[in-house]
């Protein structure tokens, strides 16, 4: 994508946003809607602003668990689906384990992890992980097996190694889809944290929105929402940073361009 046409997407965005906040805003005033029940966005964030002092070290308490906990799950679940695709005993065996622990619900198993891991920052990087592991290595294998027998053939016939194959032709074709699991988890994994923080924690954003909600604060319920929300709008926009430098090659990455082009806006 060229800086050009990667500005006016991102300008288009921005001005939905700020649309569907000025929306708001009107139809809080106009319809005199009682603060506790819906506050109108200026007043979320100029409460926001009141207790920046508060919510800043919050963020960053719920942060800490949520970048870990995604980064574990990128190493583990891609090494994890390496050794699916490639070993058919691993296969047999632990795929179907992973499609059991898949249906059971995360969270509700979440209590159990203070049990086993204690209170704090592990049982909240445990589920952080939990909920970013199975969308990686569901993508994951979905790549690495789709990839064309041609290609295999193209390559062998010039008698490239093994390691050579995978480095030049397997990883590069495979990730694309290895970032849509990427990107998935890390719009979990905001969510995840949140959630630990509501089981096991007494800091973080997810304490202060308890806290806030229990005090009918509805104000500041949305300026904890919103800055969550930031947060996992900021690591989905490093993976898709990362993606854009890693495959700009790939269709995904250009047919942004032909868009915006044909659009001629």
């Amino acid at each position: 994508m060229t800086s050009g046409s990667g500005w006016l997407r991102h300008a288009h965005t921005a001005a939905s946003l700020v649309g569907a906040l000025v929306l708001w805003e009107i139809a809080v005033r106009l319809l005199g809607t009682p603060e506790y029940i819906l506050p109108a966005p200026s007043k979320v964030l100029v409460d926001l602003a009141r207790n920046y002092a508060a919510v800043a070290p919050a963020a960053y308490y719920t942060m800490e668990p949520m970048v870990l906990g995604f980064l574990v799950a990128v190493v583990l679940g891609v090494a994890l689906a390496l050794l699916v695709v490639y070993s058919h005993l691993f296969e047999r065996i632990f795929y179907p384990l992973l499609v059991v622990l898949q249906i059971i619900p995360k969270i509700a198993v979440a209590p159990l992890f203070i049990i086993w891991v204690g209170f704090g920052l592990p049982s909240k990087i445990l589920l952080v992980f939990l909920l970013s592991f199975f969308p990686i290595v569901v993508n994951s294998i979905v790549a690495f097996k789709s990839i064309e027998p041609e290609v295999y053939d193209l390559a062998k016939s010039y008698r490239a190694s093994r390691l050579k194959i995978f480095w030049r032709v397997e990883l590069p074709s495979a990730m694309p889809s290895l970032f849509a699991g990427f990107k998935v988890a890390a719009a979990l994994s905001a969510t995840a944290a949140v959630v630990a923080e509501f089981v096991a924690s007494d800091n973080g954003l997810g304490y202060l929105l308890l806290n806030y909600n229990g005090n009918l604060n509805t104000s500041m319920t949305f300026a904890v929402i919103l800055v969550l929300s930031l947060l996992g709008l900021v690591l989905y926009g490093v993976v898709e940073i990362v993606e854009r430098w890693a495959i700009p090659w790939h269709v995904s990455q250009r047919r942004d361009d032909f868009t915006v082009g044909k659009s001629g806006v």
